[in-house]
């Protein structure tokens, strides 16, 4: 077997032992069969919402066995038809094979992403906030930059993508904007964007100077309905005032949008691009869901410590830095990834850098160290 692909083989083993961590071994098997004997009580279903979620968890067990087996057999069969291959000295065997691995290796690093979203709301939608910080109109118009990647990225892979308010910038950009984000295990790619983002580059204002603008991305998991988020009506004040999104003169001519403001946490949620009891409704699940990611934060330390730190979208806090001039390199300041294809990071091509950090965050491992190596 060539060296390239004993190398194939090598990676595609580190995923399969990647997922094995993430199932924890030694005990889903047992798990499975505890699985398996509840779903045969008969009274069950007197708790529908429990009986739901057992079901769901013994489905995503049995999810996590068949991805694991089939690519495990999908291995060992393209291995063997390598090695009978070399034997018969039939080389259009063994370049069938050994393009199968590649592609195989490919599946397999997707379903090892996978396996790491695994958190307690990764699967749900989310809300994206973003907040032009130190810069001006630098910063402003960095935000609308910061707008149309996640918006890109989210259109890529097929996500529903909504518009909840706008805030325009004095002379270019945005100073604020709120999305709400659709489609499976959005909250878990999404969240480890949050924090500052710094631009580096040439003002494209007639300055001629290179300039460092900040904005700030915040992701909260949107609420859904087994999730119980009380709200005590003495805690919130609710303002209407007049949108100023796109639409027509009534639009325009009322006091539609809503602002909630919740005083023990000082959290402020708007909604502003429909009708005032939608954006009462639109603007009070923002309101759950960021309370939601509170509770979230204090069950994990390094989130929460992040979220403690959260200070101002200036110097010393930012996440990731964007650099255009003098050279070309988006480089994340946790996980140390980098990239000098800025154009296509700007254009939405952000999944090496939610996949870096998602991996750093198993078990507080890199990639390769929750591989064993």
């Amino acid at each position: 077997m060539r060296a390239e692909t004993q190398n194939t083989v090598a990676e595609i083993e580190k995923s399969l032992e990647l997922l094995r961590q993430r199932m924890d071994w030694e005990t889903a098997q047992h798990r499975l069969e505890e699985f398996n004997a509840r779903v045969e009580d008969p009274n069950l279903w007197d708790d529908p919402a429990k009986a739901q979620a057992l079901m769901r968890d013994r489905q995503a067990l049995v999810d996590a066995f068949a991805t694991h087996d089939g690519l495990k057999q999908d291995l060992q069969d393209n291995i063997d038809l390598i090695e009978l291959g070399e034997m018969e000295e039939d080389d259009e065997v063994v370049a069938e094979a050994e393009e199968a691995l590649k592609a195989l290796k490919v599946k397999a690093a997707a379903k090892e992403l996978e396996a790491l979203l695994n958190g307690e709301a990764d699967a749900n939608d989310t809300f994206l906030e973003i907040n032009a910080g130190a810069g001006g109109t630098e910063a402003c118009d960095w935000a609308s930059m910061l707008q149309r990647m996640y918006v890109r990225w989210a259109e890529k892979r097929g996500y529903k993508v909504e518009l909840q308010s706008e805030e325009a910038g004095g002379e270019a950009g945005i100073k604020s904007c709120a999305y709400k984000i659709s489609g499976p295990n959005a909250y878990g790619w999404l969240k480890s964007e949050s924090g500052v983002h710094r631009l580096v580059r040439i003002s494209p204002f007639g300055k001629g100077t290179r300039e460092t603008s900040f904005a700030s991305v915040w992701v909260y998991p949107v609420v859904d309905d087994n999730i119980e988020i009380e709200v005590n009506p003495a805690d919130i004040r609710i303002d209407t005032f007049r949108s100023s999104g796109a639409g027509g003169q009534h639009v325009n001519t009322t006091d539609s949008a809503v602002r909630i403001t919740h005083h023990p946490t000082g959290i402020v949620v708007t909604s502003s691009e429909k009708s005032q009891h939608q954006n009462r409704d639109i603007a009070m699940k923002a309101l759950k869901s960021r309370l939601y990611q509170l509770e979230l934060d204090k069950r994990t330390a390094s989130i929460n410590e992040a979220h403690e730190n959260k200070g101002s979208a200036g110097w010393g806090n930012q996440i990731r830095s964007y650099v255009l001039q003098p050279y070309q390199m988006v480089k994340d300041l946790r996980t140390q990834h980098e990239t000098s294809d800025t154009s296509g990071v700007l254009d939405g091509a952000l999944d090496g850098f939610m996949a870096a950090t998602l991996a750093m965050n198993v078990a507080g491992k890199s990639r390769a160290e929750a591989s064993g190596e």
